[in-house]
């Protein structure tokens, strides 16, 4: 175990000027907090917090970092409390420690709702610190160099939330060599057989290639070196996992791979970068579609470099990276290689693009509904690699790869992305779920009130356009259900003989137990509160009137008081005929609610087995969290409604020149022989029906059974389909089904 004037020795070879007395302090405040708990291994745990803090000093960090690495598990696993720690190194420090403490304790419903919010938690403390991010990834490190300790079965778990979260976590920040070592760890628990085979194989080829490597980098050196050129060369090899992960995507077989050595070329500027390249491509044929300038278009980590491969000595393809030792020290240590990583508020003004890029990711996660939802996000931002996309002026757009136009325009802003309508690339109309490519310049076609449609979330990749068409769903759900809320109070108030007044309505409030109008208008809407309860939380002297209709036995109706007061026909038990609503006890009134189809400003849907159309006699059914269900009158199934609150008063409000369709149901009886469906379909196509869906009984060895659900424009246009089907003489018989 490292002693004390060691790892201050460590944090003063680096930065001379170092605070001793808070190391020291940390030190021994941290060794007595954790005194005699031991790790998995029998090892003193005091031993793990200094292994932290030596792999930070590896990155050469400054010494509150290394304080926080020595007393990040004090708060969590020792009797120590964020007051006292403030007290004894100041706020700052305590903010950090108290940033690394997972949630303890906490009534959470699943193991994976308790990871989501420990790393929403940890996530939201490094947008405020990114030193917090720095610690937790030396600490994800420490504790995967010890993994073989734990029990077999933590092992899995553990490694695969290094390999979802923590490596990526270490990629986006730009270090990428930690980010080597927590895949390698955690392949070797994930996937044991595989990273021992692959192993294997690349220690065999390494002893292989060692001449064939050799004499490419003393001939490069040469020829570099013969243009004025000082450079260093060095080979380099893949890693099991990148080798595993490249095997697995492409199917390729280990002799298939052509890239496992590659070859880097470290400059002092980024003109001789330039001048390098320059030699490299004339001296050897380069690969088409092999080259890559990271230096005039970083990376979001701010990983910069140039990448080709060429036809090498031996007309073997040799990959090769070209950059200065400055851009060497930030790519493999990120972050960690700015000056510039401490708190917000002394960063705010030019703090690294990674980090601030990193920031505004956080913060866009953490619009995310919930915990689970906001661990979701981040896997979508952190995993995938990335495209280039740019705007018509030439702004740059990183996206994951596979992201389209929807996800580039929530990029360049939420409301672009909600009012997105249509796009195009490089100057042609696409689809909006066109997958793009590095390089599209893309153009997005807004309209003026436009939703998007919730489909869109199982399409977009990243975790904004994903949070944001929740969101927007939500809030257009809620203003169809608060819309419709508010009608649903209008009418039963008239209905009641009272005056619909917004203001009593607020007064009513705390009677109903909701804290705002709109909340209270959305649960009318949704079903989950009746509007009589509002009416008498406003007007609590008021009752209800009540209107019976003295049944006819014989033919067994009865009286059903809803929003239009409506009598339906109950059959008799020994009865198997259809149920049918005979008739509203008087007229629908001017004042019913106005039906225009869906995706309009109520949250509209049409029964199953056959729905409604325009020209039918209409009922709303309000359905508790769905909105209202539309059922022609003739229905049966409206026979299982007996809320009278649930009954609506609707009517159809059809624009003329209306485009939308409406389904609907017909079963036709066909002579079975060659042409009959041919000729059903050809009078459904002619009279601009659509087909959407077609099953086929065979009833008797010479006739069909066939259920057709289509699409028509209203009640007109159905009942000539069928005339013209009547007509036909393969048909028996046709008929409308209503379920």
């Amino acid at each position: 175990m490292m002693r004390q004037y060691e790892l201050v020795e460590r944090v003063t070879s680096y930065k001379p000027n170092a605070n001793e007395a808070l190391l020291n302090k940390a030190y021994v405040y941290a060794m007595k907090k954790h005194g005699e708990q031991v790790r998995a291994n029998g090892d003193p745990y005091f031993s793990h917090p200094l292994e932290v803090a030596a792999i930070l000093t590896d990155l050469h960090l400054d010494e509150e970092t290394i304080a926080v690495a020595l007393l990040h598990d004090t708060i969590e696993d020792t009797d120590a409390t964020r007051d006292e720690i403030d007290a004894m190194f100041g706020d700052r420090i305590g903010r950090l420690v108290e940033g690394l403490t997972k949630l303890k304790r906490i009534d959470l419903v699943s193991k994976k709702a308790e990871q989501a919010e420990n790393l929403r938690r940890l996530l939201l403390a490094v947008s405020n610190d990114i030193r917090v991010l720095m610690v937790k990834l030396a600490d994800r490190l420490h504790n995967m160099r010890t993994l073989h300790h734990v029990k077999p079965h933590k092992r899995g778990r553990i490694s695969q939330e290094t390999m979802e979260i923590y490596a990526p976590l270490a990629g986006r920040i730009g270090m990428q060599d930690l980010r080597d070592e927590l895949e390698e760890l955690s392949f070797k628990y994930i996937n044991p057989q595989a990273y021992q085979t692959v192993t294997e194989h690349l220690a065999e080829l390494a002893e292989l290639n060692r001449p064939h490597i050799r004499s490419i980098i003393k001939e490069l050196t040469g020829k570099l070196e013969a243009e004025g050129i000082n450079a260093t060369v060095t080979s380099r090899q893949k890693k099991a996992w990148s080798v595993f992960r490249k095997m697995e995507a492409k199917a390729l077989g280990f002799e298939q791979l052509s890239d496992i050595f590659g070859f880097r070329v470290i400059v002092k500027s980024v003109e001789e970068c330039y001048r390098a390249l320059g030699i490299i491509h004339t001296t050897w044929a380069m690969v088409p579609g092999k080259f890559k300038d990271f230096i005039s278009t970083p990376k979001q980590n701010d990983y910069r470099s140039l990448h080709t491969t060429v036809i090498g000595p031996g007309k073997q393809r040799v990959e090769l990276q070209v950059r200065t030792r400055e851009m060497q020290d930030i790519n493999e240590y990120g972050i960690a290689a700015h000056t510039l990583y401490k708190d917000r508020e002394s960063a705010d003004q030019n703090e690294s693009q990674v980090y601030a890029t990193l920031r505004r990711t956080i913060e866009q996660l953490a619009e995310g509904n919930n915990a689970e939802e906001f661990l979701e996000h981040t896997k979508l931002e952190l995993f995938l690699d990335q495209v280039f996309s740019f705007t018509p002026k030439g702004r740059i757009i990183a996206l994951p790869k596979g992201a389209t136009p929807i996800d580039f325009a929530y990029a360049v802003h939420t409301d672009v992305g909600n009012t997105c309508i249509g796009c195009k690339i490089n100057g042609s109309t696409m689809p909006v779920i066109t997958e793009l490519q590095n390089g599209d310049e893309v153009v997005i076609i807004r309209g003026k009130a436009q939703t998007p449609p919730a489909a869109w979330e199982s399409v977009v990749k990243t975790g904004k356009a994903r949070s944001s068409i929740r969101r927007a769903t939500r809030e257009a759900m809620r203003k169809q259900y608060s819309g419709l809320g508010t009608r649903i109070l209008e009418r039963a108030f008239a209905s009641a003989k009272k005056t619909f007044d917004r203001d009593s309505l607020k007064v009513a409030l705390p009677r109903l137990a909701r804290d705002s109008l709109d909340d209270m208008l959305t649960d009318v809407g949704r079903g989950e509160l009746s509007s009589l309860d509002v009416i008498r939380a406003v007007f609590p002297d008021h009752q209800e009137e009540r209107t019976t209709v003295k049944p006819k036995r014989e033919e067994g109706w009865f009286n059903l008081r809803a929003g239009a007061n409506m009598l339906f026909r109950l059959p008799g038990r020994d009865n198997n005929s259809r149920q049918r609503l005979r008739e509203f006890a008087r007229e629908s009134r001017g004042d019913a609610i106005p039906i225009r189809g869906t995706g309009n400003e109520l949250p509209v849907k049409y029964a199953p087995e056959g729905g409604a159309i325009p020209g039918d006699r209409i009922v709303g059914i309000l359905e508790p969290g769905v909105g209202i269900t539309i059922y022609p009158i003739q229905s049966p199934a409206l026979a299982a409604f007996d809320d009278k609150d649930r009954w609506l008063d609707v009517r159809w409000d059809i624009e003329e020149g209306n485009k939308t369709r409406f389904p609907a149901r017909i079963k036709a009886i066909a002579i079975n022989e060659p042409g009959s469906l041919a000729a059903i379909a050809e009078v459904i196509a002619n009279n601009d029906g659509n087909i959407q869906n077609l099953s086929m009984i065979r009833s008797a060895s010479d006739f069909m059974n066939m259920l057709f659900e289509i699409e028509v424009w209203d009640l007109n246009h159905l009942t000539r389909i069928i005339r013209q089907l009547s007509s036909k003489p393969m048909i028996s018989k046709v008929e409308r089904i209503i379920g």
